[in-house]
């Protein structure tokens, strides 16, 4: 999802109950097993802010994709956007500033309040005035301005060509509010939120910090106006502090579903069971845009080197790492853009190969570099824990080129800073898209320093093939892409490492997780339900 707050927030575990407004009491804890008439899912995506304005991380999306509508989304298995709030959408001209959609009438919020075209332009107004350093108004930011018209149409001004806004707005920064429960200047607590989407919340569990949810309580919204009509009357999201936490929570029965963020080792072992066919629990294994990659400082002295960052991208086994480290519950990448994403090309792998230690002391020696290369890689949050880091410093030690020193900043919301403040030389960050197109791995990542904060901007990037591949209103002629991936590949600023796969372990008796498994990132919570027990 974009930007570093799109990161999974890990928490403290300990909870105390509140009450959304109106709705039933919160159960007092979020440990042992609900009631057999809710599914509930379980994830270590901790999230904080749950209101659209300020959400921007994958725990609150889950949420919120489920319990909001968009003017537009992306139904299961789809890279091109479609109408669901709106009844139509589409850029008026030629040159992609101006956007009109025409919102479809009958629609309905939870409380019983109209959805209207004059709640979609108080939306995106809002999202642009609040402007939360923590929230995703940097994707509406071409929005110059946006007003309603008669007939339930919302027209879009641009102050420049953004072809991509579709999808930007297909995302959950595209969440319509209720102007007459929204203010318009501040976020609104998490136990007042009202939506249009499948689900309303009911209730929240709380961290013990008062604010970071620990149990979302969701059931079908009877307002709900769609196409999304829900398998399951009763939904509740708990999040853990860590993998195995989620795992035992699985095992002991307490989840009945576990997302993507479990152990690979643990997954894989699921997965093995059930083509045994052992055990209770399955896998749903698909796609994924999930990514993650190896950012370098490039204000440091010794990461600013290119030489040293190519000579890296030249050591590091993708497929050890994919297949040993992480059990072949990810893919190895080897460019900025993902499989399955338009534009996708292998630039590292064009430019690097296969890990070549001869290749890289040519690399160093050819640029003067002393060697052995001393430097810190930094990590905080990882699936496979500490052996990750173990895998980057056996291959970059490797002919004795590099003397890598590992470092661990368990406090997530330290890490963060210390990237921003430019404190590491090497640190690894994970990143799960916005929304399914090239531009969401470009722009938020190499742009002028990007949400990584390592310092790199190219200006063929950022002056001139970003510009140009953004107004393209046919979003599969992805020749920019290509260009740009290449130029990252050579400065290695970033260093992809594995795109991860979709890989969600649930209970034998759970349906319709394959029919949600995508490169969207949108987990559809109304396609799931539950086979009914026999006898």
């Amino acid at each position: 999802m974009s930007s570093a707050n799109r990161l999974a927030v890990l928490g403290c575990a300990v909870v105390v109950a509140t009450a959304a407004s109106g709705c039933a009491s919160a159960t007092k804890a979020v440990t042992g097993k609900d009631s057999p008439s809710v599914i509930t899912m379980g994830t270590t995506n901790v999230t904080s802010v749950l209101d659209p304005a300020g959400a921007y991380d994958a725990g609150s999306w889950l949420v919120l994709n489920n319990t909001f509508q968009s003017l537009l989304s992306f139904p299961p298995g789809a890279t091109v956007p479609q109408p669901d709030a709106a009844q139509s959408c589409g850029f008026t001209g030629g040159d992609a500033t101006t956007y009109e959609c025409t919102v479809r009438s009958g629609l309905k919020f939870s409380n019983g309040h109209a959805l209207t075209a004059e709640d979609v332009v108080f939306s995106v107004q809002r999202m642009l005035k609040i402007n939360d350093p923590s929230g995703p108004a940097s994707l509406l930011s071409t929005i110059k301005s946006v007003r309603s018209e008669d007939g339930g149409k919302v027209v879009f001004h641009l102050n420049a060509p953004d072809a991509v806004l579709p999808a930007k707005l297909a995302s959950a920064a595209g969440s319509i509010v209720d102007h007459q429960v929204f203010p318009a200047d501040g976020l609104l607590a998490n136990d007042k939120l009202v939506g249009s989407g499948p689900y309303k919340i009911d209730s929240i569990d709380t961290m013990s910090d008062g604010e970071a949810p620990a149990k979302v309580a969701l059931s079908a919204n009877s307002e709900y106006r769609g196409e999304n009509k829900p398998q399951s009357g009763s939904f509740a999201l708990r999040y853990f502090n860590t993998p195995d936490e989620l795992k035992s929570a699985l095992e002991q029965g307490d989840v009945d579903l576990a997302d993507n963020s479990m152990e690979p080792a643990a997954a894989a072992k699921i997965k093995d069971d059930q083509i045994a066919g052992k055990g209770d629990l399955k896998v749903a294994e698909g796609e994924s845009a999930e990514t993650r990659f190896l950012v370098l400082n490039t204000k440091d002295p010794v990461a600013g080197n290119p030489a040293v960052r190519q000579a890296a991208a030249q050591l590091l086994d993708r497929k050890a790492l994919a297949h040993t480290v992480y059990a072949g519950t990810v893919q190895p990448l080897y460019s900025l853009v993902p499989a399955g994403i338009t534009g996708h090309n292998t630039a590292f792998f064009d430019r690097y190969g296969d890990p070549s230690t001869e290749k890289a002391r040519k690399i160093l020696s050819a640029a003067k570099v002393q060697t052995p290369v001393k430097l810190t890689l930094t990590w905080s949050r990882a699936r496979a824990g500490v052996a990750e880091m173990d895998q980057f410093k056996k291959d970059l030690e490797a002919g004795g080129l590099f003397q890598i020193t590992v470092k661990q900043e368990p406090d997530w919301k330290k890490y963060q800073a210390g990237w921003k403040a430019g404190i590491y030389q090497g640190y690894t960050v994970g990143w799960t898209p916005d929304y399914a197109d090239p531009d969401d791995f470009v722009s938020p990542i190499v742009v002028d320093g990007g949400a990584f904060h390592n310092g790199w901007d190219d200006e063929r990037i950022s002056g001139r093939l970003v510009p140009a591949s953004i107004k393209l209103t046919d979003r599969t002629a992805g020749g920019a892409y290509g260009q740009i991936q290449n130029i990252v590949a050579e400065a290695a600023p970033v260093i992809p490492l594995f795109q991860a796969k979709s890989f969600y372990a649930s209970r034998n008796d759970i349906t319709g997780v394959d029919a949600t498994v995508d490169t969207t990132g949108v987990f559809r919570l109304w396609l799931i339900g539950r086979t009914e027990s026999i006898g």
